[in-house]
């Protein structure tokens, strides 16, 4: 990474400034912090080409920013679509635990979630960035047209279309009934009770695996409770031939929620447990790419 903190240029002291936000937009757009990381470089080296040239006046460095580093993420999500068709298995976001996450990306937790960061998948790259901008950085629509370079009428029904794709924001208070959800569904497993497990489970829940290639996995979502947890059973309890070894559970902090980390088998899983309003599990998103698991 270019380091251009101690530059005195009005160019560098804003990317200085503004290096969180600027993470904080790329890392919801990309579902991938060290591609966030690599934007937020690639726009300070931009930004530095930018103030040197004299064919364009910057009037407000972090309004450039700002849109150098959304287009630059439409453009990564754009080339990754295209890779993600070799990609083996589902692809899930990277999780990032909470701690090493910049305070002004935890301050707002809009889309931070790793379900939503996994719906806004399903968003086209234009209606994702509109979607960042409106509701984790209350920008309106006005304010994102130029970014974009589409009207703000463009821009409000891709907000809506957004919002009815992704759902409406889920309350602060959520997370506090969810964690005794997650609690009791580790619990469950821990001791083997399959009864409880499928009781806490929705009917038509979703588990999804992602292995990369690189650690045996699911290749395609699972679909109902009974069957997620045969497979669960299956893949945890699955005992090593010279000794057996029970699987280890714990609790951990990401991406401003809690996380399930399970060690088992050699290996290492991180689960995310989506609670839905009634209280029971709708999905369960299991990341096991060891490079995903690199920042948590």
């Amino acid at each position: 990474m270019v380091d251009v903190s101690r530059s005195p240029s009005p160019a560098a002291e804003a990317w200085t400034v503004e290096r969180d936000r600027l993470v904080g937009i790329a890392y919801r757009m990309l579902g991938d912090y060290g591609d966030a990381e690599d934007v937020v470089s690639e726009v300070a080296i931009e930004a530095v080409a930018a103030e040197r040239s004299s064919e364009q006046a910057v009037r407000s460095w972090p309004a450039w920013l700002t849109t150098a580093c959304v287009r630059r993420s439409i453009d990564r999500l754009r080339q990754r679509h295209r890779q993600r068709e070799d990609y083996v298995g589902p692809w899930l976001p990277e999780p990032v635990a909470t701690e090493r996450l910049p305070e002004d990306v935890v301050a707002s937790r809009q889309l931070l979630s790793l379900a939503v960061l996994h719906l806004a998948e399903q968003l086209a790259p234009d209606a994702r960035a509109a979607i960042v901008l409106h509701r984790a950085f209350a920008m309106t629509a006005s304010e994102i047209a130029p970014i974009l370079g589409r009207s703000p009428a463009a821009v409000r029904q891709l907000i809506s279309r957004g919002e009815r794709r992704l759902g409406s924001p889920e309350p602060a208070s959520a997370s506090v009934g969810s964690g005794a959800v997650i609690r009791q569904l580790v619990s469950a497993i821990e001791t083997g009770d399959i009864t409880t497990v499928v009781s806490l489970l929705e009917y038509d829940a979703i588990l999804w695996t992602d292995g990369g290639g690189r650690v045996r996995s699911a290749l395609n979502p699972i679909f109902g409770a009974e069957r997620i947890v045969r497979f669960l059973v299956g893949v945890l309890f699955a005992q090593d031939a010279v000794r057996p070894v029970a699987p280890r559970f714990r609790l951990l902090a990401a991406n401003g929620e809690e996380l399930v980390e399970i060690v088992h088998s050699g290996r290492r899983d991180v689960v995310h447990v989506d609670v839905a309003p009634s209280g029971r599990v709708r999905g369960l998103r299991q990341v096991s790419n060891p490079i995903k698991l690199m920042r948590v």
